[in-house]
């Protein structure tokens, strides 16, 4: 077993005190600098009575304060949630409530919102950066102190905690077909095996040598773990609180940057910047991408433009990230291997995949589709506080071995590549965002004229697939889509709300009441091949 990432992060700090982190707009960490600040905030944590299993929180667009919090956190045995930003004020009660959280840091702009919600369990709540003048933030923020100013009273000691493979050691929250948020617990060996012998292995990251670039939202697995990856291995990342072409386009080329991972609606955003295709990308190696459709259009495009390899991967919050990788060597426009580019790609290392015949154990034959599994030691421990769930999800194997997963992906597999096709649970994945019909069809139903309706993901040529509400009205009712659409977006995230609303007479259903959702899919799909990212 390696290393966890906390005790290899422990060990920057000792080899490359003055080496820069995190490099941010305004602010650059060194990795000694790191250290100084997260041994405090551990102390801090310690004196509030946070504890080892104990969950902490952030809600913030800034990346390394957020990987402080979480590495703080793992030196006393705590968790660190993140927590979307973009969520509605009762869902990020809901998740500071399941995860009785002790301690938060927010960003001044959100403390609005925050103002709002009482949460019994919370001991301390601090600011990620001191606030600007004519900042977003309300005055439920002014009392509160920067994460540096409340843990600078405390001693620069490493608490020393050593956590074993199997502690938990971050927490994200995935939206349930329940419509309920669920904790993903990912414990130090999952995340080390992703972090380590995953993304920097495909990278073929030389952290020494390279320059990343982040401008992923800390909330992900992937904005949250290729930062905690990059500090651990010693490696500089730029970091960018949010995606804007323009940023991200000056960072790659000032900074010589030479890896980034981008969903696809970013990769598109950057080829349509005025002046892109004149600006010298020599320095960049590597563009990794998933989490979203890609079409065939851009990724030519980009390949041409971008003049880089491009490794596209999958996977799942529940497998800490990337399960298989599609390599740069099939990235082959025309061809026969041009159909590799609608694949998922090959098996990562240490990950099994398997193909089975829905409701059943079988597995399913060559090019069949059936529901994926996977079984890697980077799957979840569990759904936090969710037995249920956790045993719907986690297929238990002979004693000592790892658990399946259940993706909830159908797909089948080729000459051992994974291609993907529809989505068993349902899930819309829109520019990169994991969004759940019956939550949203939760808030539709709220509506006094609909009598009934469905959520449903088509096909968009920018953010991959887009929310689209499919609405019976109630008999002499009235409501056009745009009075729907404001209605929900006064309720849940807006990424989450409809971007269309159809009007039909009655919804397809089973006989036992289940709404038919590939039938209302289907004529919207019937044109593409591939209907998942």
């Amino acid at each position: 077993m390696h290393l966890s990432s906390l005790d290899m992060s422990r060990r920057q700090a000792i080899e490359r005190p003055a080496a820069i982190a995190w490099s941010a707009p305004g602010r650059d960490w060194s990795f000694g600098e790191v250290e100084a600040l997260t041994n405090r905030l551990a102390q801090a944590m310690v004196a509030l009575g946070v504890g080892r299993d104990d969950r902490v929180a952030t809600l913030t667009r800034h990346q390394p304060e957020s990987a402080m919090v979480t590495l703080a956190a793992q030196k006393i045995g705590a968790v660190c949630m993140p927590v979307n930003w973009r969520l509605a004020g009762p869902e990020v009660q809901y998740i500071l409530d399941d995860g009785q959280t002790k301690f938060l840091m927010t960003d001044a702009e959100f403390a609005p919102l925050l103002a709002g919600l009482a949460v019994p369990t919370l001991r301390a709540t601090v600011l990620s950066q001191a606030q600007t003048s004519g900042g977003a933030a309300g005055p439920a923020s002014t009392s509160w102190p920067t994460l540096e100013q409340w843990s600078a009273p405390h001693p620069n000691i490493d608490p020393g905690f050593r956590p074993q493979p199997q502690d938990a050691a971050l927490q994200l929250y995935s939206s349930g077909t329940t419509g309920l948020p669920k904790g993903v617990e990912l414990s130090h060996r999952a995340l080390t095996h992703s972090l380590v012998d995953g993304v920097a292995e495909v990278w073929d990251y030389r952290p020494q040598e390279h320059v990343n670039l982040n401008a992923l939202p800390a909330f992900h697995i992937a904005g949250h773990g290729i930062a905690l990856l990059t500090h651990a291995m010693g490696g500089l990342s730029i970091t960018l609180p949010d995606f804007e072409p323009a940023a991200v386009l000056d960072a790659l080329v000032k900074r010589r940057v030479s890896h980034a991972f981008l969903v696809p609606a970013m990769i598109q955003f950057l080829l349509q910047a005025p002046g892109v295709e004149k600006q010298d990308f020599s320095a960049l190696k590597m563009i990794s991408y998933g989490a979203s459709p890609i079409s065939d259009r851009v990724l030519i495009d980009a390949m041409r433009v971008l003049g880089c390899e491009f490794v596209q991967v999958y996977g799942l919050t529940e497998t800490s990230g990337a399960v298989t990788v599609l390599p740069a060597r099939d990235h082959v426009a025309e061809g026969p291997k041009a159909v590799l580019l609608r694949s998922a790609g090959l098996a990562m290392k240490d990950v099994e995949l398997r193909v089975i015949r829905p409701g059943t154990d079988e597995t399913a034959d060559e090019g069949e589709v059936g529901e994926l599994l996977v079984r890697t030691p980077k799957n979840m421990t569990r759904y936090w506080r969710k037995p249920e769930a956790t045993q719907d999800t986690l297929i238990s194997g002979a004693p000592g071995e790892d658990p399946w997963l259940r993706t909830g992906d159908a797909g089948y597999m080729q000459d051992g590549y994974l291609f993907l096709h529809d989505r068993i649970k349902d899930m819309i994945v829109s520019g990169g965002e994991n969004i759940y019909p019956a939550e949203v069809e939760n808030a539709l139903m709220l509506h006094p004229s609909v009598a009934d309706g469905a959520i449903i993901g088509v096909p968009d040529d920018k953010w991959g697939e887009a929310v689209k509400a499919i609405v019976v009205l109630k008999p002499g009712a009235s409501a056009d889509a745009q009075a729907i659409m404001s209605f929900m977006r006064e309720r849940i995230a807006r990424f989450k709300c409809p971007k269309s609303v159809d009007f039909v007479e009655s919804i397809p259903r089973n006989p036992s009441g289940k709404i038919l959702k590939r039938v209302l899919r289907e004529p919207y799909w019937k044109d593409h091949a591939r209907r998942i990212a």
